[in-house]
């Protein structure tokens, strides 16, 4: 076991990924500690505040943990490209009687007030995606104690990430389930194997890597470990587990036979992220521009909406490219069996 686990007591090399928006609540994350890993809150789309309880939940229940925040790298979108697609989805809007919002919302994901939090009551482990924050925040963090992590998509992010002095890296393969870590985001990372991935970076810098993107087989799982991974990190495998906060329609379209593939679409949020395609992504993949996080709060409405209400043709049903091997049980059942080959 290497010394970036151990060091927190964790025995398997197995991680909760964050997954913003719901599915990683305080429960998921106690469950991976107490199955022997390590579990992440995903400090994404939260205010300060709603992540500090969250905190305070897992330092209650006395188990390692960490927090991932969204790093801003915001990608711009003109008004009349952003105007146009929202006119392009007046006619989904009106089923719910909704208002779309007339003009590009941009915001940073309150993250001066997380930064603050963050480095004012430390956690053991913060990781980034998305962006790459400046060395400043990177060595408060560190200063206090937390080891930092950061979120690459190829060789080139996590030379970029390296030289900023993080501790260690996710390295995320193209099969991964919602949002693409890119720091590119105009641009698809290659669709390579999870495994040739991990070995370029490695090749490249000499940081601790974990592994992510399309583990969901205890023989993924190794292949991961061999390929020079110290962990292997696990996000759509437990989308279905007892403890996710995936909403029921999200949790039963992952097993669903209608819903047969997966896309990497800008569709609902501007930046790529994997999904079942549905009838959103079908119709309006091709339109959509690039622009976060204008896009997400554009259809955000929307997706609450049909969230609600059980309506998949209108939900971002974030999945990697393996959601069928995603179960419904609890949580440390699917570790146990990633860990199977151990």
């Amino acid at each position: 076991m290497s010394s970036l686990l151990s060091d927190l007591g964790a025995d398997l090399p197995l991680l909760a990924a964050p997954m913003a928006g719901g599915p990683s609540t305080p429960a998921l994350v106690t469950a991976a500690a107490r199955a022997g890993g390590l579990g992440f809150l995903a400090g994404g789309y939260k205010t300060a505040q709603a992540l500090a309880g969250q905190i305070h939940t897992l330092r209650a229940q006395g188990v390692p943990f960490g927090v991932n925040l969204f790093a801003p790298n915001p990608v711009a979108v003109s008004t009349e490209a952003y105007r146009r697609y929202a006119q392009a989805l007046r006619a989904e809007a009106d089923r719910y009687g909704l208002t779309l919002p007339e003009r590009p919302i941009q915001d940073d994901d309150h993250w001066t007030d997380k930064i603050d939090l963050l480095t004012s009551a430390p956690v053991p482990w913060v990781s980034f995606t998305f962006g790459i924050p400046d060395r400043a925040v990177i060595r408060a963090l560190r200063t206090t104690g937390s080891t930092v992590l950061q979120s690459v998509t190829s060789p080139e992010e996590a030379r970029q990430a390296a030289e900023t002095g993080v501790d260690a890296l996710v390295v995320q393969a193209a099969a991964g389930g919602g949002h693409s870590a890119t720091l590119t985001p105009a641009t698809l990372p290659a669709p390579i194997a999870l495994t040739d991935l991990i070995a370029t970076v490695r090749r490249a810098v000499p940081l601790p890597v974990i592994a992510t993107g399309g583990i969901t087989t205890s023989t993924d799982v190794t292949s991961a470990l061999a390929a020079g991974a110290e962990a292997a990190m696990i996000g759509t495998a437990l989308l279905r587990a007892h403890e996710s906060g995936a909403s029921a329609p999200h949790k039963a379209a992952l097993a669903d036979p209608a819903f047969a593939g997966t896309i990497v679409t800008r569709a609902f949020t501007g930046r790529p992220a994997r999904a079942l395609r549905n009838h959103f992504t079908d119709q309006y993949d091709a339109i959509a521009p690039d622009g976060y996080p204008a896009l997400h709060h554009l259809t955000r409405p929307l997706r609450q909406a049909a969230t609600a209400a059980g309506d998949t043709r209108l939900i971002h049903l974030w999945a990697g490219t393996g959601h069928r091997q995603a179960q419904a049980e609890p949580a440390i059942d699917t570790l146990t069996r990633l860990a199977a080959r151990l």
